[in-house]
């Protein structure tokens, strides 16, 4: 599944094709759309907004289109009604005079009124966006210390999309490898300069993949590596996907757990399993 980068990286494509211009068609695949393509088509494009794997196309006319990749959607942009060879189902299609934004396989769309988009079920309970949003390191550790954080373990904690949104199973390796925190600890059980360094590593590290195409490793490292033949998939994150490799900071072997069902890598060198208020 796309993490919050992936999708806020969409939502720059599909900005870039479609703001301040006129939509001329609009198809819906879901007949209980079909209604409001008349409605969309003679309107203009705001702007593009993200929520977590969520993505809000802004109307002038107080329309909101949302949708929700989840594990299959996938965006294209194209020239004006050159549609790609592929065999997923279309699902949404926005036109202008120029371009195509074309959304497959996705089937949670929805066409919101502007004051609707807060109560979505959704929005109304995904956490903030680090792409989209101010959000302090401060703020983080506040939130960590929240009573409906704090006594869950990391490894199921930064998948709450109610806790951070955007954070997804390459994030959560990268973020706890980074911040030195083991899958079986907690907010609670961190000290501060823990829960500072986590805040300040989720942060750094979602907008690092955001930048980078998805690339959490350090980057002159990943260049490095890269120049060498290195395959991306071994160079661009520090533990994820890489059980069995040596750790690039200290030399141990990468390890693989499942954690709230999905696989999870880290460090046994760089992550302490102690709980540091212990010692």
């Amino acid at each position: 599944m796309p993490e919050g980068p992936e999708i806020r990286r969409a939502a720059d494509n599909v900005e870039r094709a479609l703001k301040n211009r006129t939509v001329e068609d609009v198809y819906f695949a879901f007949p209980h759309l079909e209604e409001y393509e008349d409605l969309l088509k003679g309107a203009i494009v705001s702007r593009v907004d993200t929520k977590g794997k969520a993505m809000l196309i802004r109307f002038n006319n107080g329309y909101t289109i949302y949708s929700h990749n989840q594990l299959y959607g996938k965006w294209y942009i194209r020239n004006l009604y050159n549609y790609p060879k592929t065999n997923r189902q279309l699902r949404l299609a926005l036109h202008n005079e120029k371009k195509s934004a074309l959304l497959y396989s996705a089937s949670d769309i929805e066409v919101l009124l502007d004051e609707e988009v807060a109560e979505h079920p959704f929005i109304s309970k995904v956490g903030p966006d680090l792409l989209s949003e101010d959000v302090t390191a401060d703020e983080l550790v506040v939130r960590m210390k929240d009573k409906r954080f704090r006594n869950r373990k990391w490894s199921i904690l930064l998948l709450d999309q109610g806790f951070v949104a955007g954070i997804g199973n390459y994030l959560r390796s990268e973020i706890m490898f980074v911040a030195g925190i083991h899958s079986s600890l907690r907010p609670a059980d961190c000290t501060e300069e823990q829960l500072n360094k986590t805040a300040h590593a989720i942060i750094d590290l979602v907008k690092q993949s955001y930048e980078t195409g998805g690339i959490t490793n350090d980057p002159k490292l990943a260049e490095k590596l890269k120049s060498e033949g290195v395959k991306r998939s071994r160079y661009r994150h520090w533990v994820f996907n890489r059980e069995g490799a040596s750790c690039f900071i200290c030399g141990s072997e990468i390890e693989k757990i499942v954690a709230a069902s999905r696989r999870l890598y880290y460090c046994p060198g760089c992550q302490n399993t102690q709980n540091p208020k212990d010692v």
